[in-house]
């Protein structure tokens, strides 16, 4: 991103001054915890990395949060040191971290701090079960936690990857454009210098023309989007399409969030065929499926088949296998798997059978194998006695022609229990009203999964991942029916 480069050498050199500068400079030890709060930059990856080297982990802080929840996690992760962005100095300075000795500005303070410590590998060799670094989950259904990825899950990751998606070579230059903060988003920067290829930082903030530009000027062959993304790059006009399509891309990755089967065509058709991947993981589990560019329009709704190494099943309530073709718990077991929730023993044991983790995902298996998602299991509306799965009415809400976005949740009634209600994003400039979007729902689906209402919005919340809050849209549809009652 910029003008800013590293050479391999100057990226090991400052990588081994963080190891040493934690374990001499700051008096670190391994086995402490660190922080680290930045938007996307060149430092953040050398961070991560060195820290890890030291046996410091960081826990991955969200740039966007506020200074009670920056607090939060510090304490909660017991950081003794806070590395944070220039841009955010003053936020961490003015909060009260309880576990915190010493903050260092990424930025001169930081640069100072390099030159101070030795470029040499410490004499500290992390163990493979050692955490690597420690990502908070978003906390979508409450506090985050802090989840322990060891360094054997993140390379046999970065192995499975480059296996699998074929774009991880010293020829390869990927564009990182999620954030690097989040699991996904440093995983596959990370994949990228693994193998000595070459890797952009993007922008902080995603600019769908920016993006283009830069796959197509820098001639990048890989990158990794979440829905939304694809979301900004098909609302430009045509002419911005046609100008900025990049010709040298080869590998298109998506995850975060289940990909409407109306974008999966779009990509198809704007990008070409035998690129798009759509895989299906989470932060605890990495990648435990992946639909692979020859089955994106042949599996309608589909996120493919188990990734190598991985084993899933579909359980009942009952801890019982489920037959194929009927929906249940999606549990994995693969190396990739984490080591647990830091200072959660009873979460951790509650998100395993035995060796097998869920991450709370309902699914469906075919006769071939492949996975299909239906919903969270939380997100699961019961609407007189019958189960709902609201991804199926939002995959349909999302082929009008009006709608950009669409999101379904279910809200306490008092005849039906639970009423599922859909909030709708509409394209700029379109016009259609809730009796239009019935009609279409009507065509594709049953009755008892029509919407008990629809409510127009301009955005739908959404976290640092991209992930839905579908907790704060069952507080706007209470508080709406509550303010009409």
């Amino acid at each position: 991103m910029g003008s800013a480069q590293l050479t391999y050498r100057e990226l090991v050199d400052r990588i081994d001054r963080v190891s040493n500068g934690a374990l001499h400079g700051l008096g670190l030890a391994p086995g402490d915890h660190t922080a680290l709060m930045a938007p996307n930059c060149l430092e953040f990856i050398e961070i991560v990395m060195g820290l890890a080297e030291a046996g410091t982990p960081a826990a991955m802080v969200n740039p966007k949060l506020t200074g009670p929840e920056l607090a939060y996690i510090c304490d909660d992760a017991q950081a003794r040191v806070l590395l944070v962005h220039e841009s955010l100095a003053e936020l961490a300075r003015s909060t009260e971290l309880a576990t915190v000795e010493r903050i260092i500005v990424i930025g001169e303070e930081y640069e100072r701090f390099l030159a101070d410590s030795r470029p040499l590998r410490p004499a500290h060799r992390p163990e493979e079960w050692d955490t690597f670094c420690l990502p908070y989950t978003a906390g979508t259904t409450g506090r985050p936690k802090g989840v322990m990825l060891p360094h054997r899950a993140r390379t046999l990751t970065f192995f499975a990857m480059a296996v699998e998606f074929g774009c991880y070579s010293p020829e390869d230059r990927a564009l990182a454009t999620a954030p690097l903060f989040h699991g996904a988003g440093f995983t596959f920067s990370a994949a990228a210098i693994t193998f000595g290829g070459y890797a952009e930082i993007g922008p902080p903030k995603f600019d769908p023309e920016e993006v283009l530009r830069l796959l197509r000027d820098l001639e990048l062959t890989n990158v990794f989007l979440v829905p939304t993304h694809f979301n900004g790059i098909f609302a430009l006009g045509e002419r911005e399409l046609g100008d900025l399509k990049p010709a040298r891309l080869r590998t298109i990755m998506s995850n975060a969030a289940p990909l409407p089967q109306a974008t999966k065509e779009k990509i198809v058709d704007y990008f070409g065929d035998g690129l798009l991947h759509e895989l299906y993981g989470s932060t605890e589990g990495g990648i435990i499926s992946n639909l692979r560019p020859p089955d994106q329009l042949r599996k309608i709704r589909c996120v493919g088949k188990p990734f190598p190494a991985t084993l899933v099943r579909l359980l009942d309530d009952d801890g019982n296998d489920v037959p194929h073709g009927e929906v249940g718990e999606l549990y994995s077991t693969s190396p990739y798997l984490f080591n647990g929730y830091w200072g959660r023993a009873e979460e951790t044991a509650a998100s395993f059978r035995d060796e097998w983790f869920s991450a709370g995902d309902m699914a469906v298996q075919d006769e071939e194998g492949y996975l299909y998602l239906v919903d969270r299991k939380q997100d699961m509306v019961i609407s007189g006695g019958v189960n709902i799965y609201p991804r199926e009415l939002e995959e349909v809400l999302s082929t009008h022609p009006a709608v950009f976005e669409a999101a379904a949740v279910g809200l306490p009634d008092a005849y039906w229990g639970e009423a599922i209600t859909a909030f709708v994003v509409l394209k700029p400039q379109a016009r259609v009203d809730e009796s239009d979007l019935l009609r279409h729902c009507e065509q594709s689906l049953a009755r008892f999964k029509l919407p008990k209402a629809i409510t127009f919005v301009a955005a739908l919340p959404r976290n640092a991942a991209g992930k839905v809050l579908k907790t704060e849209l069952r507080k706007t549809g209470t508080a709406n029916s509550d303010a009409t009652d």
